[in-house]
């Protein structure tokens, strides 16, 4: 009989072995381990950064997992809680837009805390990472859009999924395996939560999401190490996750496939630090206002043409905070608009970028203005993979046009190329080290299954 679906993705999660991947899987995982140094290294500073890095001193915890880019250690809960908040708080990480998570930041800063605190190798953090990725995808396609119509952020919820089963992979090795792993999701049911309140009334607390979730999966897995246990059919039981947390589920897209087809690949790497579900509409907003020289006081008219799915949430005309803000279709087309004198083929938005539009009254004024419509077009390309937009500028000229974008650059149908990869790790990574250093850091993490024990590339990131 084939096991009910909690048992069996701990199979699945059991069975990962890093040299059995296909190719494409193993390239995949370098190039997101790359991106997650990449915004890692931007998230590092930021304000709540040193929020989170003060409450997790304070805290104490001795151990040997690592705080990326310093020497520091700490136990693999909270070194768990603060990378994750250095590489998931300021929304350029790495999305599946489908089950609208962030898998990155969540599953690398769990494998690799537990790799180091247990100086374990390369390949066998990667094995788990390849786990916690389809864990955490496929849980949470399995339950949207539902679960986020009710309310919740799947980075939050589902997170501690990912981290969960990339840490009982690498901490549960016995015949019992499959079971200790099942018992970990088990516990990290529990502990999931994350409602999103903050797209209607502003707040910090999005930018510790993914963070609180991470931590919490090591944390069940540190538990169910300990001798706790959580049920092994709490995804599909009668009071369980699915049932908790959606009013539809859809177990195919949890075990359909699994261990053939990696959803891992769906994945996509974005430009600009905001929502994956506005990057289309920031590339074909680019695109205009390149081609007209544009000038915000030039636009008359603007209108977004959108999925139904993020009417309402993404499309605020007056975000409240920077936050807000990087989660509004109007004020990234408005931010954009007002950059028409440096969109280059490397254009991108950063958090700076939205902190500084926050500030500009001709950013807000035209934020204001710009309508987001359904677009049966739009809709129609858009899927698991990601959005479209359609956006049309009537300028006081006279001039008309619409650029409409399918797929926007990153997605995993136009995805960006190895060196751009690698030249984008290299353009944020310069500002802390030398050049022979950066170049020796992208080659340690090409050559990161090769290592007998991680914390020889935490030792690099140290290095200043």
């Amino acid at each position: 009989m084939t096991p009910a679906p909690t048992l069996r993705l701990a199979e699945f999660i059991a069975g990962v072995d890093y040299p059995r991947l296909p190719q494409p899987v193993k390239d995949q995982l370098f190039v997101l381990l790359l991106d997650y140094f990449r915004v890692a290294s931007i998230g590092e500073r930021m304000s709540w950064s040193r929020w989170a890095a003060g409450l997790a001193r304070r805290l104490g915890g001795n151990g040997g997992a690592r705080v990326l880019f310093s020497s520091e250690r700490m136990d693999p809960v909270r070194a768990t809680f603060l990378n994750a908040t250095y590489a998931g708080s300021i929304d350029a990480d790495d999305v599946h837009v489908g089950a609208m998570l962030h898998p990155g930041c969540i599953v690398f800063s769990a494998a690799l805390a537990i790799g180091q605190d247990r100086r374990l190798p390369g390949s066998r953090v990667l094995a788990a990472v390849a786990a916690g990725y389809e864990a955490m995808i496929r849980i949470g396609l399995a339950i949207q859009p539902s679960h986020f119509r009710r309310g919740f952020q799947s980075t939050a919820t589902c997170g501690a999924f990912g981290a969960a089963a990339a840490a009982a992979h690498l901490l549960f090795t016995g015949d019992d395996r499959v079971r200790r792993i099942a018992e970990t999701i088990g516990l990290a049911a529990s502990f999931c939560g994350g409602l999103t309140q903050f797209y209607h009334s502003g707040s910090t607390v999005k930018r510790i999401h993914a963070a609180h979730a991470a931590a919490e999966g090591v944390g069940a897995a540190l538990l169910a190490e300990g001798g706790f246990s959580g049920p092994t059919d709490i995804l599909e039981g009668k009071d369980g996750f699915a049932r908790a947390y959606a009013d539809e589920v859809n177990f195919d897209f949890l075990t359909g496939e699994l261990g053939s087809r990696y959803r891992l690949m769906e994945v996509a790497v974005k430009p600009h630090a905001c929502s994956a579900r506005i990057q289309a509409a920031i590339e074909a907003t680019g695109e205009l206002a390149r081609k007209h020289a544009v000038r915000l006081a030039d636009v008359r008219a603007a209108t977004v043409g959108i999925p139904k799915v993020i009417q309402g949430r993404l499309t605020v005309n007056e975000p409240r905070d920077i936050q807000a803000a990087q989660m509004s279709v109007p004020f990234c087309v408005a931010l954009t608009l007002g950059q028409s004198d440096r969109i280059t083929p490397g254009f991108a938005l950063n958090v700076d970028d939205f902190e500084a539009g926050m500030s500009d009254r001709a950013v807000l004024d035209l934020a204001r203005r710009i309508d987001c419509v359904p677009d049966a077009d739009v809709e129609r390309v858009s899927g698991v993979e990601s959005v479209g937009a359609k956006v049309s500028l009537t300028l006081a000229s006279g001039v008309a046009d619409t650029v409409f974008v399918e797929v926007p650059k990153g997605a995993a149908a136009r995805p960006f190329t190895t060196d751009d990869h690698v030249e984008r790790f290299r353009h944020e990574l310069s500002r802390r080290y030398a050049p022979v250093a950066c170049d020796a850091l992208v080659e340690a993490i090409r050559n990161f299954a090769g290592l007998l024990d991680v914390n020889v590339l935490a030792r690099q990131l140290a290095a200043t």
